[in-house]
């Protein structure tokens, strides 16, 4: 109960920490809309761009904490969990077309056709681009305030809080590529500069959201639990008086703080049916008091040995499941 207590509270700050990201992208993409359109800016218009994907990820990382945390059902046994891998994956997929396609595609078009250049304009959106500096600085010292109350870097295990992080420090890199961009363009009259903070723009965009989008895939399709949790899981197994030998300890996250354990094993000879199953019962039930992510164990009793364990089709790959 303690720990699904802190989860709701882990949850709600996150939530918070969404909500801020979400209402600063908000303010900032309208203001670096109109002042890209008033200064002609393709650097400003390139950013804009960057803040309405932002916002739309920050509607999808909401939709993930209310969604993860619905409890298992008949057509979903294992719960809701990796809803927050899937929200983050589109919200990976948000940034690249919406904020990494569109930067590429401003600078091309500035290339092409130039950029007028109005004085008046520029500096509002100099201006512009310094209020949402700001504005991003908060919301990423938000984030990053959240990521050390949770524990450093075993903070950033939670997709939306780390793709708040993401998006929070590429918006700040993004608004100085598009501030220098801008200021060179003013400076020396080539449209170039703008061009290339444009291009640069969309290159930063593009590798955030690779990699963002590689973890989420990695977590959707069925990543292991953490090694530290799978090496205490066969140090507690073999620490069993009953258990003669693990052959086999498979782990697969089913949320963000829940996993699936499935472990193949082999009592000490001796044991009757009835022994057996109380034994496969307290085991469980040590297992799960002793390993907060384990969410569900499954034990298989085997009498094969550790080379015909290792050379069964769950062992070698060459079938899924145990």
């Amino acid at each position: 109960m303690s720990g699904t207590s802190s989860d709701k509270k882990a949850d709600r700050r996150t939530r918070v920490t969404v909500l801020v990201a979400l209402v600063a992208n908000l303010v900032i993409a309208v203001a670096k809309a109109v002042g890209g359109l008033l200064a002609g800016s393709p650097a400003l218009l390139s950013e804009a761009a960057h803040s309405v994907a932002d916002s739309l990820n920050e509607v999808f990382l909401l939709a993930a904490l209310r969604r993860s945390r619905r409890p298992a059902d008949e057509r979903h046994p294992f719960g809701y969990g990796k809803e927050r891998f899937f929200w983050s994956l589109l919200a990976a997929v948000g940034i690249f077309v919406m904020g990494g396609c569109f930067s590429v595609f401003q600078g091309f078009e500035a290339l092409h056709n130039g950029a007028e250049e109005k004085l008046s304009g520029y500096v509002a959106g100099l201006i512009v681009l310094g209020v949402a500096f700001l504005a991003e600085g908060v919301s990423l010292l938000r984030a990053l305030h959240q990521v050390r109350r949770q524990g450093g870097e075993s903070g950033l295990r939670d997709p939306a809080l780390r793709t708040v992080v993401a998006e929070d420090g590429t918006a700040v890199v993004g608004v100085t590529l598009a501030a220098v961009g801008m200021a060179l363009h003013m400076v020396t009259g080539q449209v170039v500069w703008e061009a290339s903070a444009s291009f640069a723009i969309g290159a930063l965009l593009v590798f955030v959201a690779y990699h963002l989008g590689r973890e989420a895939r990695d977590q959707l399709i069925g990543e292991a639990a953490d090694p530290e949790a799978a090496d205490r899981i066969r140090t507690l197994l073999e620490a069993e008086p009953e258990i003669d030998s693990v052959e086999a300890l498979f782990t697969m996250k089913t949320g963000l703080d829940t996993a699936l354990v499935a472990a193949r094993v082999d009592l000490m000879p001796g044991l009757d049916s009835e022994r057996v199953e109380e034994v496969a019962v307290r085991i469980k039930r040590s297992l799960a008091r002793a390993v907060a992510e384990a969410d569900q164990i499954f034990l298989d009793i085997t009498d094969r040995t550790a080379q015909e364990a290792r050379e069964s089709p769950a062992a070698t790959g060459e079938r899924g499941g145990a």
